[in-house]
């Protein structure tokens, strides 16, 4: 199973999402797909998110039971701690 949720992209990536996904909520997608066609949809989130963010969250053989990906403009970055993906926030006061 996955989960991609978008915030400001492009009308035509999440048109192209809702072939593969069913939107649940706005601009949160969710559905079963094979590996290959997974990697396939989120690298072409990643060459269509322009000034837009994605998050994907995809079920993983690991003790969390899934990993997820950031893309984007993001306030938050991936850290790994021993195996276990967490966010954190980025401090943005000097940016």
């Amino acid at each position: 199973m996955i989960v991609v949720i978008v915030q400001a992209v492009p009308p035509r990536l999440r048109g192209h999402l809702r072939r593969y996904l069913t939107e649940v909520a706005a601009g949160v997608y969710v559905g079963e797909l094979s590996a290959r066609v997974r990697d396939r949809l989120w690298s072409r989130v990643i060459n269509a998110c322009a000034d837009g963010r994605a998050i994907l969250v995809r079920s993983a053989n690991n003790e969390q039971g899934y990993l997820f990906d950031l893309v984007g403009h993001s306030d938050r970055e991936i850290v790994d701690l021993d195996g276990f993906q967490i966010t954190r926030l980025l401090d943005n006061r000097n940016a």
